[in-house]
């Protein structure tokens, strides 16, 4: 069985997992779901991109991690991509959940949607934080209102360093055994960089027919796949 390693996406800490790992616990894997610094009980730490990888391999390594699965949601699957080439041969795979992938030299802002000048004053306007989500945010996404207020209400600010910060990259992320799903409420198609690089023989699509939190919208399937991806590394 597989040790998952989970980061959750912007402005969410290690309980945004909490519906999913009891399901790969009786699957019978490891779990250390993850709150990167800045965030969640680690609000007073400051953060940068690389300190998101440092915390991600500090986890493996502090553990003693085999067969390790890293799963990044979100904006974690930058740093988790990261992590991932440098815990060499601990690495099983990788999952990544509707997420944004690292490329050498480029940032999360790098691909923002209005450019990367346009999130970078929000954040300055946000006092070097990008504002936490709003339930507007979460419409349209398949999740009940409870859970909405359950995600709302557990975000904080993201420290904005880690989203303008340059991903550092040794090799070609396509060389990663990995598994992408697409959450198909959240757009129905791969980014261009991702679908670049589902066409590795080494990365697979798995879709799911929900929004862009499926931890909570469908934590059960969620664990499901990640238990079939680890079983196909």
């Amino acid at each position: 069985m597989a040790n998952f390693v989970l980061a959750a996406g912007a402005w969410l800490g290690s309980w945004a997992w909490d519906e999913v790992v009891p399901e790969l616990r009786a699957a019978g894997h490891g779990t250390c779901p993850l709150t990167l610094s800045g965030l969640g009980d680690r609000q007073h730490m400051r953060a940068g991109q690389q300190t998101h990888v440092r915390d991600i391999v500090d986890e493996v390594e502090r553990h003693d991690l085999r067969d390790v699965v890293l799963v990044g949601h979100s904006y974690s699957g930058i740093p988790v991509g990261q992590a991932a080439e440098r815990i060499g041969d601990r690495l099983a795979g990788v999952v990544f959940v509707d997420s944004n992938v690292p490329a050498d030299g480029e940032s999360f802002a790098s691909h923002w949607w209005q450019g990367p000048a346009a999130l970078e004053a929000l954040i300055a306007g946000n006092g070097g934080f990008w504002a936490p989500l709003t339930a507007a945010d979460c419409e349209g996404q398949g999740l009940t209102g409870e859970q909405i207020a359950r995600l709302v209400g557990g975000s904080i600010p993201h420290p904005g360093a880690t989203l303008t910060e340059p991903a550092v990259l040794a090799r070609p992320l396509g060389e990663l055994p990995a598994t992408y799903i697409k959450c198909l409420l959240d757009g129905p198609e791969p980014s261009d960089d991702v679908a670049k690089l589902l066409t590795s023989e080494h990365w697979r699509l798995v879709e799911m027919n929900t929004g862009h939190w499926p931890m909570f919208s469908q934590p059960r399937e969620l664990a499901r796949i990640m238990h079939e991806a680890a079983s196909a590394y």
